[in-house]
C-alpha cells in the first residue's frame, strides 16, 4: 500500500498547492522509490511477485498537473535517474472512475485536508494518466472501467474485478475493460 498518512506536506498542498507543489511531488519521489526498492530487493523465495497500489509513474503523472513548467523539467531530470533502475510492470492496472464518483469516495474517505478537491484538479490528473496510457507501449496497460461497482464492499464485484484482471494474458500496449 502507498504510504501517504505521514506526508507532512500533503495537507499544506491541498492548503496552498502554488507553494507546496513541488516538495509534495518530490516527497512522494523519495518515499515511493524507497518503498518499491525496498520491495523489489525483498530477498523472499516464497513471494514470486509483487502487487503494489501504484506505480511509479504515478508520481511524474501528478508532477506534470501539479508543477510549473521549470520545476517540472526539473523534477522529470531526477525522476529519470530514479526510474531507469526500476522493472517494468508485468501488468499495469488502472481502475478508472468517473470524477463524480471519485468526489463521492473521496468525501466518504472524511480526510480534512482533501475538502477542497475540485472536478477540475481531478479531471487534470485523469487526462495525465490517458495521456501517459496513449504513449506508453513498453507493457500492458488494462484500464477498468469501476465507476457502476463497489469492489469494496460488495464481494461479487471484488470477484469479477479479480477475475478480468488475473484471467487473460495481456499484450503490450493499452487495453480497456468495463464491468
Amino acid at each position: 500500500m502507498e504510504q501517504f498518512h505521514d506526508n507532512p506536506f500533503l495537507p499544506k498542498f491541498y492548503d496552498d498547492q502554488e507553494r507546496y507543489a513541488f516538495p509534495l511531488e518530490l516527497s512522494f519521489l523519495a518515499a515511493r522509490y524507497k518503498q518499491l526498492n525496498r520491495e523489489i530487493s525483498s530477498t523472499d523465495l516464497f513471494k514470486s511477485f509483487t502487487i503494489a497500489d501504484y506505480y511509479f509513474v504515478k508520481s511524474l503523472v501528478f508532477a506534470r498537473s501539479t508543477l510549473h513548467e521549470d520545476e517540472f523539467n526539473l523534477y522529470r531530470q531526477l525522476f529519470q535517474i530514479i526510474y531507469q533502475q526500476l522493472p517494468f510492470p508485468n501488468l499495469y492496472v488502472y481502475l478508472h472512475a468517473n470524477p463524480d464518483r471519485l468526489l463521492r469516495n473521496i468525501a466518504a474517505r472524511g480526510r480534512d485536508y482533501e475538502k477542497n478537491i475540485s472536478l477540475e484538479y481531478l479531471l487534470q490528473i485523469q487526462k495525465s494518466y490517458f495521456e501517459y496510457f496513449k504513449s506508453e507501449n513498453r507493457f500492458p496497460i488494462l484500464v477498468v472501467e469501476t465507476s457502476d461497482i463497489d469492489f469494496v464492499n460488495n464481494n461479487q464485484d471484488y470477484s469479477h474485478l479479480i477475475e478480468v484482471i488475473f484471467s487473460k494474458n495481456y499484450q503490450k500496449g493499452l487495453h480497456k475493460v468495463i464491468i
